[in-house]
This record gives structure tokens, sequence and C-alpha cells, in this order.
């Protein structure tokens, strides 16, 4: 079966489920993208893993990557497998040195885990096509309430405000960074490694 190779490109919160999250894969070839819903601990995970941001303590996709190298186990590729009633299904193809083994899993663990080891992430064509008709119905139905002036609901979420950290030095930044690490606040970190990262 084809596959196309997607790669991750950033995560946003979700416009369809308050407190839900969208890691967005894009096809490295043709440019379409795939967003997949995901919680918070996934989106987190994913995001610290993107941030290379390293925690103090290991996560459990960290510990998953110690515990497979321990044993010379090493993730070859993901694969996006599937999508049924909205749910995409992956598989890891993972290498014990011998052979090439296949495991199901979860498309967000599946993703957090191919980011720890460095390996490809592909979706088979048909799941791309699946995709993209779904995001056909949706563009649809956004078109609609458009013309009926449906008003849209606003992000719950609050924005932690950008001018907290333009008053501090760049100094006080790593420090505010360190700390937010060591009481692994990783959301936190983020941002204050976004606002380090353009003042550089």
């Amino acid at each position: 079966m084809e596959k196309i190779k997607l790669e991750v490109i950033g995560i946003t919160k979700s416009q369809s489920q308050t407190g839900a999250f969208a890691v967005i894969l894009e096809d490295t070839a043709g440019k379409r993208q795939l967003p997949i819903l995901i919680g918070y601990n996934e989106a987190q995970s994913i995001a610290i893993a993107l941030e290379r941001i390293n925690p103090p303590r290991p996560l459990t996709h960290d510990l998953f990557k110690s515990f497979s190298v321990s044993f010379n186990i090493t993730l070859v590729e993901v694969i996006i497998t599937k999508l049924s009633e909205n749910v995409f299904y992956s598989k890891l193809v993972c290498n014990n040195g011998a052979k090439n083994i296949e495991i199901d899993s979860r498309t967000s663990d599946a993703i957090a885990l191919s980011l720890r080891f460095d390996c490809p992430i592909y979706a088979y064509k048909t799941v791309m096509e699946a995709a993209h008709d779904i995001d056909t119905d949706e563009d649809e139905k956004k078109d609609d309430e458009e013309e009926l002036s449906i008003p849209k609901i606003k992000d719950s979420v609050d924005e932690e405000p950008v001018s907290e950290f333009e008053k501090l030095s760049l100094k006080e930044l790593n420090d505010m960074l360190k700390e937010a690490i060591s009481k692994e606040d990783y959301e936190r970190a983020s941002k204050i490694r976004d606002e380090i990262k353009k003042r550089k």
C-alpha cells in the first residue's frame, strides 16, 4: 500500500473541542496537512520533544524510549494505517536486531515516540484521502455557519500575557526556564523558550 511521508509542523488548540489540541502533520511532497486531535498530556509530550526540552524526570514516552534502547529495540517508522469514525489508527514498526515487529499504537503516542527516536512518520494514501474528505465536509459546514451568521464560540483558555516576558532580561528568562522545567511546568517552559528564541 502506498505510503506518504509526513512531518510534524506544530501543535494548536482544537477549534472543535474545548480543552483538546491538534497536532498538525504535513505531507512533505504535496504540502497537504493532516490535523489529529490529541489530549493535553499527549500535546505536552509532543511539544517537549519538538522544543528539545530535557525534563528532570523521564515522562512516559521518554521512559519507553530508554526501556527500548536498553534492550536494543529501535523504532524504525510510524505508520498511520486507518481512519475510522474520525479516529486515526497507527502502528509502530520496531526492530529488535533480527526482524521488524509491528505494534498497534494510539497515533498521539506514535508521534511522540517518533520524535524521540527521530524516525519517519508515514500515512497510507487511503488515510490522507479519507481525512481530506472529512476536511471538505467541515469546510462546507463552516461556510453554512457563516451564511447563517452563527456566532463563533471563543476559546475559554486564557493566554498568558506576552508582556510578562517582554519586560525581562535574557538572564531572567533563562532562570525562569530552569525553574519551570524543575517544577515540570512544560507548557510555561515552552512559552518562555519561545520568547528567548524571539530575542536571538
